[in-house]
């Protein structure tokens, strides 16, 4: 049992979803679309990363497709979006920073399991 729970949550099989996005602002009608796009990513659990990059970790792979299906399934008629997932072990090696200070990447959030 400990090694199953174990390799349920280790670093490779943790997955992040990024979703970064260029949608068009000129009209009321693309200002809203693209808010639209932002608040549904908001809903299913993505934080901004960046004004335009979106990002959420998933548990294990099944879960990141969920969540990448349910961004295909809300992408707007105009404009460009990625969707890229790596995992949680690369999102640990990315380097950040604020300025010239460097920053330690974000945390998962603690997930509650069910099962």
């Amino acid at each position: 049992m400990f090694a199953d729970n174990y390799s349920r949550l280790n670093q490779y099989r943790s997955m992040w979803v990024l979703v970064f996005f260029d949608l068009p602002t000129e009209t009321r009608k693309d200002r809203k679309a693209a808010s639209g796009f932002r608040k549904k990513l908001l809903d299913d659990g993505f934080t901004m990363f960046q004004f335009s990059i979106y990002l959420r970790f998933c548990a294990s792979r099944e879960n990141a497709a969920v969540h990448i299906k349910r961004t295909k399934l809300n992408l707007p008629k105009q404009g460009k979006v990625c969707i890229m997932q790596i995992t949680d072990k690369q999102f640990g090696m990315m380097e950040l920073f604020h300025g010239a200070k460097e920053v330690p990447p974000e945390n998962p959030s603690q997930q509650l399991e069910l099962f």
